[in-house]
């Protein structure tokens, strides 16, 4: 693990117990990276509930309930899908917020509207409203994952 992430995490881990809340991720391209950054930390079950790692359209239907015609007519890279993610993530677990990451990672995938890079973000706190944002990133595929990693933990931190 990098040394920002190690330090985002630590950073949120804190904050998180300090306000006694927990967390739940819901991932589609970070591919479960957030939950092994989170739960590197020991004692990480204290603040973090849960993760979804829903790659597959399927997966982010039947493990966080997004609808079948919202990724038909947005695609699962887009604002209305991560909206449904994390609101799910929050349904489906014991979690005070959640927070959920699905975008094009490369390095194929990406289309004119959608080039590799893009990364849609949404988190929510509990009967809060949620709050989304797009990214776009540059480098390999590696490089986008760390670089969603990043900013899916600092949304985290600025919901609190």
């Amino acid at each position: 693990m990098s040394n920002e992430l190690a330090q985002q995490a630590h950073e949120l881990a804190i904050q998180l117990l300090k306000h006694r809340l927990k967390l739940a991720a819901a991932e589609s391209c970070t591919g479960g990276w957030i939950a092994k950054v989170l739960t590197d930390i020991a004692g990480s079950s204290e603040w973090f509930d849960r993760g979804f790692v829903t790659y597959s359209n399927q997966a982010k239907q039947e493990m966080l309930g997004v609808k079948s015609e919202t990724l038909a007519a947005h695609g699962a890279v887009s604002e209305a899908v991560v909206r449904e993610m994390v609101t799910g993530a929050l349904v489906n677990s014991r979690a005070d917020l959640a927070l959920s990451v699905s975008g094009v990672a490369g390095p194929g995938g990406g289309t004119p509207e959608k080039p590799v890079g893009t990364v849609w973000f949404a988190w929510q706190r509990r009967e809060g409203d949620v709050v989304a944002a797009c990214h776009r990133f540059a480098g390999d595929r590696e490089a986008v994952r760390r670089q969603a990693v990043a900013v899916a933990l600092r949304g985290v931190l600025a919901q609190l």
